[in-house]
């Protein structure tokens, strides 16, 4: 309680509020090192859109060969953005698993049975990427993604994965009304039919301004970025 000795505030004046404590510099630098291995800072990343999948849905057969095509483009790049700092994240429907983790949805993927097995193999993460779960379609959507992106410093995102006319497209959109630059390669997402792939990336370009050149092109301008961050 304030003391009554204290004397009133002039009429007008600003309301006066209790001085906040500096943040010690063990603060700063435990919220500087959230991001592990990869780099601190970086204004291009690449998601990957529940290519951790065991494509056990309805439409699984019918969206597997465009899946493993998808899957090899996105594989080389991949390699591509690690090979050049860019930070690699995979954003991963939980499949109503909410007792699971990232592993446990991997070891699910990778089943005998499983339809989605060599594209999870193929793509699968090392202990240098970055992991989030989604619970809906958009990886935005009551998950850590955005405070993430914000501790790497990103202004730009690759938007890849399954499907290219859903998950993809929702957090295209999301990404896009959070002012991010979109890319999404046309090679590197997948959907049920060739109609629904060509529909998404004319939604992509149209609405989300996306680039949506295959990913040799697209790309390129992000690798002029990554040259320029290492010359300062």
């Amino acid at each position: 309680m304030k003391s009554t000795s204290e004397p009133a505030p002039e009429a007008g004046a600003p309301p006066q509020t209790e001085p906040q404590p500096e943040r010690s510099v063990s603060q700063r630098q435990r919220n500087q090192n959230l991001h592990g291995s990869v780099p601190d800072q970086s204004a291009t990343a690449l998601l990957l859109l529940d290519v951790i999948n065991a494509l056990d849905f309805p439409e699984g057969e019918q969206i597997q060969p465009a899946a493993l095509a998808m899957g090899r483009q996105l594989h080389e790049l991949r390699q591509f953005c690690r090979e050049n700092g860019l930070p690699v994240v995979y954003v991963n429907d939980n499949f109503g698993r909410w007792q699971s983790n990232f592993s446990n949805l991997y070891e699910h993927a990778v089943e005998e049975n499983s339809l989605g097995r060599e594209l999870a193999e193929l793509l699968k993460p090392t202990e240098d990427d970055y992991f989030v779960l989604k619970p809906k379609h958009s990886g935005f959507f009551s998950t850590t993604l955005d405070t993430l992106l914000q501790y790497l410093g990103c202004t730009r995102l690759i938007v890849t994965g399954l499907a290219g006319n859903i998950c993809v497209l929702f957090t295209a959109q999301d990404a896009y009304m959070r002012d991010f630059d979109v890319v999404v390669p046309a090679d590197c997402i997948a959907c049920n039919t060739s109609a629904q792939h060509e529909w998404a990336l004319d939604h992509l370009r149209s609405v989300c301004k996306a680039d949506t050149r295959p990913w040799r092109e697209s790309v390129r301008d992000c690798q002029e970025l990554v040259d320029s961050q290492s010359d300062d």
